[in-house]
């Protein structure tokens, strides 16, 4: 009996040795060391945030439906960077695109160099009429009040495209010409399907052209978002989710429902419904492990210990992630029940009954495999299945591509404060298109959000600080001047 307790009590001993030793020597710093800080560049301040409020002021708002845009708004809004950076208009060749789409193209000297392809959108979502007055500035007024720039884009996503070319007017105005080709491409329609990047993302693989990286819009500085955190971290998509819509219909005789049937079609929708509810996609730590292996040693013993020993405690750790609606999104393959149908009177019984399933695609499924669960769950031939607005989720960038270690460097040589993590964008960006045109797509801004400007995506409110546009303005700088200048940037 002793020696059972004497072995019990040294495998005790020696796994809370393992364990604890794992928690204190898996996670490095890893993170870009900076030798030398960027130089920041003269800029001025007051005109670019002028140029930026104006810009906020012109509502180039995407609508469902394309006959409701407001042709005249993304006129005025082509006029408005016609004006204020007549450098980028005189030295580059610019070309629109499903009318208001733009691309601007900056050549280089070294044709033998891949091309780097900067993006944003110019357009923005609706404002909702009902919440409009909760606002606390007019959502298109641009104004800047105690150091904060309110309206609609500017988050999502006006800072890039002033940003943007705020840098490329400073790089020209300085006499410098690229090596590489520099592209910037602009769509007009991201928020409504992004059409117009189709059509730009057409013209270069017609041209034969592939890129060295992309960059657009996606991740963002996460300050006080990622629990046990206390450094704020930018976050770099390296991949990001697909989506697809299952429209699940089934078939009545229909009638009066004083004489229905065991089943109606509602009733055999919705057991179905309750099926794929309940059977949810398998989860995986992939995307997380990315993460922890970059940010992991800033956190405390108490969360470095599970992180450091998946093999002994994954299923907490799944179990804890799978809580929290925003943590599972980027574990899973979402399910999200959204429109249902049936019959038009309550005393009518529906002849067809369908719903709506809205799939975000975690990387490593595909539509195929979603199509095939669903069949397998359902397990009933009376329910149709009908796919619509499907779009495969992206592959995964590298992290040792020139593309992410100069956004990686820069955003570090720019605040060494600041850690860098690659990680998963649960949304969908214009980049999106621009899979077949290279293996390097990078999703990022310049500008850090917490748990409360996070919810002015889409929101109310939205906003950003007066000191994160002109961080936007320095860092597209610092990847343009650098990306442009020579082959192999200093990282």
């Amino acid at each position: 009996m002793r020696k059972t307790l004497f072995f019990i009590a040294a495998s005790v001993l020696l796994l809370c040795v393992v364990v604890f030793f794992r928690a204190s020597s898996v996670f490095e710093n890893n993170q870009y060391q900076v030798t030398k800080p960027l130089a920041t560049i003269a800029l001025d301040e007051g005109a670019a945030i002028h140029r930026f409020s104006q810009a906020l002021q012109i509502p180039t708002i995407s609508y469902d439906q394309p006959s409701r845009i407001d042709h005249a708004a993304f006129q005025a809004f082509h006029q408005h960077l016609a004006e204020s950076f007549p450098l980028a208009h005189a030295k580059t060749q610019l070309t629109t695109f499903n009318d208001y789409s733009m691309v601007y193209y900056l050549k280089g000297q070294n044709s033998q160099l891949k091309p780097a392809l900067f993006m944003g959108h110019m357009d923005v979502v609706p404002v909702d009429e009902q919440t409009k007055d909760q606002w606390q500035q007019p959502p298109f007024s641009g104004k800047v009040v105690d150091g904060v720039i309110w309206g609609r884009g500017t988050v999502d996503d006006k800072v890039s495209v002033l940003a943007l070319m705020e840098s490329l007017e400073y790089f020209l105005a300085r006499s410098k010409i690229p090596q590489r080709d520099i592209y910037f491409a602009f769509g007009h329609d991201e928020e409504a399907g992004g059409a117009g990047a189709q059509a730009i993302a057409q013209h270069f693989a017609e041209q034969n052209i592939e890129f060295e990286f992309i960059l657009d819009e996606g991740g963002v500085i996460a300050d006080g978002i990622i629990p046990g955190t206390t450094q704020p971290i930018a976050l770099i998509g390296v991949a990001e989710k697909g989506f697809v819509n299952y429209r699940l219909t089934v078939k009545g005789e229909g009638g009066h429902s004083s004489q229905p049937p065991a089943h109606t079609a509602a009733g055999i929708l919705a057991a179905a419904l309750v099926r794929v509810e309940n059977n949810p996609f398998a989860a995986r730590t992939e995307f997380f492990d990315l993460m922890f292996e970059n940010v992991g040693y800033s956190m405390p013993l108490s969360q470095r210990l599970p992180l450091a020993n998946m093999w002994l405690f994954e299923p907490l750790v799944l179990n804890t992630l799978l809580k929290s609606p925003s943590s599972a999104a980027s574990a899973r393959t979402t399910t999200a029940i959204t429109m249902l149908q049936g019959s038009t009177k309550s005393n009518v019984l529906p002849t067809i009954a369908s719903a709506v399933v809205n799939f975000r695609i975690l990387p490593g499924d595909t539509i195929a495999s979603i199509e095939a669960h669903l069949k397998q769950v359902i397990d009933d031939e009376r329910v149709v299945l009908s796919s619509e607005q499907a779009n495969e989720a992206s592959a995964v960038s590298p992290t040792d591509n020139i593309g992410f270690k100069l956004i990686e460097s820069s955003i570090r040589r720019l605040n060494d404060q600041i850690l860098v993590s690659p990680y998963l964008v649960l949304g969908a960006t214009d980049s999106r298109h621009f899979q077949h045109l290279s293996d390097n797509i990078y999703r990022f801004m310049m500008v850090s959000l917490n748990q409360d400007s996070l919810t002015q995506f889409h929101g109310l409110n939205e906003q950003i600080a007066v000191q994160d546009y002109l961080n936007a303005i320095q860092f597209y700088y610092a990847m343009l001047e650098q990306t442009a200048m020579v082959k192999t940037p200093a990282i």
